[in-house]
């Protein structure tokens, strides 16, 4: 019965995760994208990669997942840039587009 319990719980823990991944990274994504187009940029790939994930907290105390995602973007003579964003939970927390933007950090 315990064991059931606390499967049940993990499974929806996991559940949970995934799901509120899928939607940082589809927010973070809108969020590149926006910002490509107004420096009229192109965003390579339409993609974004994932490279670390950890528990940070808010300004509130409470734990919340920060993600970093890197992506590649197009300056118009045809030379791959590298930019990172950095998102707390769904919100921007710091967007790095070197040579373009060296930071943009909103606060949460």
């Amino acid at each position: 019965m315990i064991t059931t319990i606390i499967l049940l719980l993990l499974i929806s823990l996991l559940t949970w995760f995934w799901f509120d991944t899928l939607k940082s990274r589809e927010r973070a994504k809108n969020i590149c994208k926006q910002s490509c187009r107004e420096l009229k940029l192109q965003l390579l790939d339409d993609t974004i990669a994932l490279i670390r994930i950890r528990l940070k907290r808010n300004n509130h105390g409470k734990l919340i997942v920060q993600r970093l995602y890197q992506f590649e973007f197009d300056d118009g003579n045809n030379q791959r840039q590298t930019g990172r964003i950095l998102m707390r939970g769904i919100s921007l927390e710091m967007l790095e587009m070197p040579g373009y933007m060296d930071r943009i950090i909103q606060p949460i």
